[in-house]
């Protein structure tokens, strides 16, 4: 006799990017009422969070290097600690709380979030010389102590699950990447953000997932999604670069110090002597490859010390080589335990948060774009690759911006809104 198979995490989230939910009612599938804003308010953030898999976090205790395990494992962009209650004030005041399901009772505190950048700016902060930094002593720091190295660290999010796509929107525009959604929620009539949540679970909403539902509804978001990415507003003119021949660690205080999580590569030669320490204004410069977040993540804590001394260039050469003769150590799919022998399979890992597809493809080749490219060509490009932002060139191949997610989300947003104002004038008249 034939088995049903329950659908994938990856057939899950597709589903609900389409608005199909498993076990869901009529009203889950109904119409969006018409226009974009339609679209946008009819679907709630917790059909998307529904469909991600469990959060991935580490406690409070755990060490730089077993974080810095714990993302590599997973492959997420960032982690979620968790202390006792009671005894934190959470990033930002919030107070962000997971509860029993049955008795109510508050079982742990979310006290903020961490991402490879700031276990990196932490270590590149112990002294300009990369072979004096006493690796071992930095990477044993708790967890806990680097929580708001970076902007986006400073706060803790949720979304309260009945929050539109629409205002969800609105908190991603802004330059928040990810936020918490609780699954059930004890707040009433709350609209979007939130400091104050307790609840029994929780899932990661990212901007990329909000990206590929506007990738899934392009039939009805097209009119947007046609129009160029110069004339919805959505490039940024300004772009800082680092040389080729930058060092990693410098490049890490420079990337910190600016709040920025990826820059482009530009030959060195290009730029000249004496740049190799700091930003460069990459305007009319020819990117050759991106240094991000990503690439960091994905060094090995072993390989940290010998590889922070070398150049930016040098530096993704090695970890791609690493990455293709290397399996990672897999600490657990909670990221919890760091006991799992070094022989552990790759494929233990659980691939979480943003990171479920497209694993290596945002370190391995510059994505660029045109001026002159539609927003839907930007958001293909994004998804299909996934790559956080898009850098804008022009026909030699220079750079002139950036396109990031949040450039794109902000710019879909006001598109809906005026739009909508639109069709309330003409109604109104």
């Amino acid at each position: 006799m034939a088995q049903l198979r329950a659908p994938s995490d990856e057939q899950r989230q597709e589903l609900a990017l389409h608005g199909v939910v498993a076990g869901g009612n009529e009203s889950s599938n109904k119409k969006a009422r018409a226009g974009l804003c339609g679209v946008l308010r009819e679907r709630k953030v917790v059909e998307l969070a529904r469909a991600k898999r469990r959060l991935v976090e580490v406690p409070y205790t755990a060490t730089l290097a077993h974080t810095a395990n714990a993302l590599l494992a997973t492959r997420a962009s960032g982690v979620a600690v968790a202390a006792p209650p009671g005894h934190w004030i959470g990033a930002g005041g919030s107070m962000i709380l997971e509860s029993d399901p049955a008795t109510g009772a508050v079982r742990k505190h979310y006290i903020g979030m961490v991402n490879m950048l700031d276990i990196l700016a932490h270590i590149a902060e112990a002294s300009d010389d990369a072979e004096a930094v006493d690796l071992d002593r930095r990477m044993a720091v708790p967890v806990s102590n680097v929580i708001g190295h970076s902007l986006e660290g400073l706060t803790l999010w949720t979304l309260h699950p009945t929050t539109s796509v629409l205002d969800c929107m609105e908190t991603f525009s802004k330059g928040v990447h990810r936020s918490l959604v609780p699954l059930e929620s004890s707040a009433d009539n709350v609209v979007a953000v939130e400091l104050v949540e307790s609840a029994p679970g929780y899932r990661m909403l990212t901007q990329m997932d909000v990206v590929r539902f506007l990738r899934a509804h392009g039939a009805e978001l097209r009119g947007v999604l046609s129009r160029t990415v110069r004339e919805l507003g959505a490039v940024n003119d300004t772009v800082f670069a680092v040389a080729g021949g930058t060092k990693v660690i410098d490049a890490i205080r420079a990337m910190r110090a600016a709040s920025l999580t990826a820059v482009p590569v530009v030959d060195a030669a290009a730029v000249g002597s004496g740049t190799e320490t700091t930003l460069q204004y990459g305007n009319g410069q020819r990117a050759i490859e991106t240094f991000s977040a990503t690439d960091l993540r994905n060094c090995p804590v072993a390989r940290l010390q010998p590889w922070l001394g070398i150049s930016v260039t040098e530096f993704k050469r090695k970890v791609a080589e690493y990455q293709a003769s290397n399996r990672p150590v897999v600490p657990g799919a909670d990221a919890t335990d760091t006991s799992t022998p070094a022989d552990t399979p790759a494929a233990a890992a659980v691939a979480t948060d943003d990171e479920q597809s497209g694993q290596q493809q945002e370190s391995a080749a510059l994505v660029t774009c045109s001026p002159d490219s539609t927003l839907g060509e930007a958001i293909e490009a994004a998804a299909s690759r996934h790559v956080h932002r898009l850098w804008v060139v022009d026909e030699e191949g220079l750079l002139r911006g950036v396109v990031s997610l949040t450039d794109i989300l902000r710019a879909v947003r006001e598109a809906a809104l005026g739009e909508d104002r639109e069709l309330h004038n003409i109604v109104s008249f």
